[in-house]
């Protein structure tokens, strides 16, 4: 069995590789690649193999974009965290997933489940329902912002509604997400990146470390040189101060 991985954390590679020497002796590795242009660039050349197994975040963006570059006609097995509906849709549709960290003996099932299904690929591309997912997953909803974020903590996951949000909170290279009832989480968006994501009706950046919400501002104070103070529920533990150049800005969206 020829096997592509597919992976941009480097421990993470390795245990799969190691796994899959275990459990299929015989299989050819290639790999890890770690970028979707390489990827890409990689599969435009060959497709030689028998099963990729597949990072859903890669090093330069969401391995969905590969999809959209070439048409990939290899069993594709994910290696990933993702949210609930979509690895519930990988699973229907006959597109297997594991959670990392990877074990052994899920690793096993999902080779299994590769052997069981793998009679159905005759004449057929095996991603055919992929590309139908991918499609859905991606047409745009009844709102453009950002509704939700799946927090990261340890082993497992968290939702948190963009509704529990009190504010986003730049400090010392990472941001910050704290919710109204002062769970703190880091999350790898900048705080540039979410302002362009998050609805402007409910969410306001007041300066270079802070985007409040609304519903999150208890008191605003007249602050000098022009400038406003404000005070949230709950207290970041820092002063949030309104700059001056974003003031009548501020007053009138809050007033709206």
């Amino acid at each position: 069995m020829k096997i592509l991985i597919v992976e941009d954390e480097e421990l993470a590679a390795q245990r799969m590789m190691q796994l899959l020497a275990e459990i299929e002796p015989g299989c050819t590795l290639s790999g890890p690649l770690d970028t979707v242009s390489s990827v890409v660039s990689h599969l435009k050349k060959s497709q030689d193999y028998d099963l990729i197994f597949l990072d859903i975040q890669l090093a330069d963006g969401k391995s969905f974009s590969i999809f959209e570059a070439l048409q990939v006609n290899i069993p594709v097995i994910f290696t990933t965290a993702f949210d609930e509906y979509a690895l519930k849709a990988f699973s229907v549709n006959s597109i297997d997933y594991l959670l990392k960290p990877v074990n052994k003996e899920k690793l096993q099932e999902s080779l299994e489940k590769y052997r069981k299904i793998k009679k159905h690929f005759a004449g057929e591309n095996p991603n055919t329902q992929l590309y139908e997912l991918i499609n859905k997953l991606q047409a745009p909803t009844q709102s453009p912002f950002r509704d939700r974020f799946l927090i990261n903590k340890g082993d497992a996951m968290i939702p948190v509604k963009a509704g529990e949000v009190a504010c986003f909170f730049a400090q010392d290279k990472v941001v910050l997400l704290i919710t109204n009832d002062n769970k703190q989480f880091i999350i790898p968006q900048t705080l540039d990146e979410l302002e362009a994501k998050l609805d402007p009706f409910l969410f306001f950046r007041v300066n270079r470390q802070f985007i409040v919400a609304a519903d999150a501002i208890r008191k605003v104070h007249n602050y000098f040189n022009f400038k406003l103070k404000l005070e949230i529920i709950p207290d970041p533990g820092t002063e949030i101060i309104v700059s001056r150049a974003r003031t009548a800005e501020f007053k009138l969206w809050l007033s709206e």
